[in-house]
């Protein structure tokens, strides 16, 4: 289901050596920041960020944290750079069940709730589903059970052929959207269990006689949409993603909120149809 819409990017290239230095660099190679550029961003010198960059001088652990803040790292990669140089991880990683993300979990809730009938689910960072409203209930009627329960994952869900993917009448767009959209993840945060998933949901089958339908008309679609059928209606939809500012938590930071928004006026229509 999910859909995010940034370009490529490549993955850090592989540190030469151990330590927090060879790790900046990467990082810093990765976002085509030269020194000089990144000293001025963090209020330091080239000179510095060279002796950093090949372990001729330690970093504070301030400065480690504001050079990957410059560097767009995300919050689990900061901790990682933390324990290169030294230093204890700065951002906890609260379990989503434990009460003190009692108030983000009801907000949670309650934001996915008032966007039906419309179609919102939350993911972590596996995609695994933590929370889904009556949309996305009605889009999975008649996925089996075993893709279901006990931890649904979204994209097993829309990529499997026993799952989303027969119904979906634009599977090869879709699927190749959220592939990509895999790789890039998987370039940003070196996740062993992200490219397990990869790799088995890349490798799932074609359904039987499944194929990109086409629209009778052509259609200006202002986004690409995932076309599905639902009781024997295409319903259009475009998906949105939204993450939380300025996170503080690791598991904060790797959560995403999915909404999906109906592409053409049928669609809307019907859905507000079965709400009532």
């Amino acid at each position: 289901m999910t859909a995010v819409a940034p370009g490529p990017a490549a993955s850090p290239p592989a540190p030469d050596g151990k330590g927090v230095g060879p790790l900046l660099r990467a990082w810093r190679e990765r976002q085509r920041v030269s020194q000089l550029e990144l000293a001025l961003r963090a209020d330091s010198s080239a000179r510095h960020i060279s002796f950093v960059e090949t372990g001729r001088s330690r970093p504070s652990e301030e400065m480690v944290l504001r050079l990957a803040e410059h560097l767009d790292v995300p919050v689990r990669e900061r901790n990682a750079l933390l324990l290169a140089a030294g230093y204890a991880p700065h951002y906890p990683e609260t379990p989503l069940d434990d009460p003190a993300l009692d108030a983000l979990r009801d907000g949670m809730e309650r934001l996915i709730q008032g966007y039906e009938p419309y179609p919102a689910l939350v993911v972590d960072a596996t995609y695994t589903v933590v929370a889904a409203n009556r949309g996305i209930a009605m889009l999975l009627e008649g996925v089996p059970e075993s893709l279901l329960a006990p931890a649904p994952n979204a994209m097993r869900l829309t990529l499997h052929p026993e799952g989303l993917a027969p119904r979906i009448r634009n599977l090869r767009e879709w699927r190749g959207h959220l592939l990509e959209q895999m790789q890039r993840q998987i370039a940003l945060h070196r996740s062993d269990a992200l490219r397990e998933l990869y790799e088995e949901v890349a490798g799932y089958p074609a359904p039987a006689g499944v194929d990109d339908v086409r629209p009778a008309e052509p259609v200006a679609w202002f986004a690409l949409p995932m076309r599905i059928e639902h009781q024997g209606r295409v319903l259009s939809f475009v998906s949105s993603i939204s993450t939380f500012n300025t996170p503080m938590d690791v598991t904060v930071a790797e959560l995403a909120i999915e909404t999906f928004l109906p592409a053409d006026p049928a669609t809307s229509k019907y859905l507000h149809s079965l709400a009532s």
